[in-house]
């Protein structure tokens, strides 16, 4: 097991409604030291967080999270503010709800203008795979395909559950050339994060791995 290279796939997450100023800074400087993928973060810190991390470690945060019934106008402010403090990558979530009313256009669309405010930064979709019959699933991998996002992403971490070997499977195999596949919720640990990655998994959302690492006192992650 690689674990330097789990480790920088991580998308060492903090999106607790409790999370602090004190403790963005300490996931910050546990990504720096562990030289995860990113961090992410909620949206109210972000602009701390670049001017603490500089260019040190990528900067990630959440739009119409977690629920994703924002109207779009705001999802895009929301991600023109973030980049505009700082953000280096962005996790949206779709409206799940013109999803299953069979809106497709509108989630397509959707995607698109936020991709349009990301500009040359990273887009992840969240398409809450718990909430998704399998058919669903495969509809997202075409939308998110054509609307240029960067990564397909499982889950908010926020619902019924996280992702699943399953749902990796189905996502990495439907999407198209140059999109990729973030699995995030309910990874426990850093064999986990290796079956996701064996299934095709690019990113992983996780708080888990990173303390698993440390609690093996690994000072760096290389070696395990």
């Amino acid at each position: 097991m690689d674990i330097k290279n789990i480790l920088s796939k991580c998308d060492h997450t903090l999106l607790s409604q409790k999370a602090t100023w004190e403790d963005i800074k300490r996931i910050c400087d546990e990504g720096m030291k562990y030289h995860t993928a990113s961090v992410c973060i909620p949206p109210c810190f972000v602009k701390r967080a670049k001017e603490y991390v500089g260019d040190k470690l990528a900067i990630c945060t959440v739009i119409g999270f977690p629920n994703g019934y924002n109207s779009t106008a705001v999802k895009v402010f929301e991600t023109e503010d973030a980049i505009k403090c700082g953000a280096d990558e962005i996790d949206m979530v779709i409206n799940i709800g013109e999803l299953k009313a069979g809106n497709y256009a509108y989630v397509q669309d959707e995607i698109a203008k936020i991709k349009g405010a990301c500009g040359d930064k990273i887009l992840k979709v969240i398409i809450e795979t718990c909430l998704l019959t399998d058919d669903e699933k495969r509809v997202c991998c075409d939308l998110v395909t054509n609307a240029k996002a960067d990564y397909i992403k499982t889950s908010t971490g926020f619902s019924t559950s996280g992702a699943t070997r399953h749902d990796v499977e189905i996502l990495f195999n439907g999407v198209g050339k140059g999109v990729k596949t973030k699995a995030a919720g309910g990874i426990s640990g850093l064999q986990d994060a290796q079956d996701f990655i064996d299934l095709g998994a690019s990113r992983l959302g996780t708080s888990r791995v990173v303390k698993a690492v440390m609690a093996s006192n690994v000072e760096d992650g290389s070696k395990y």
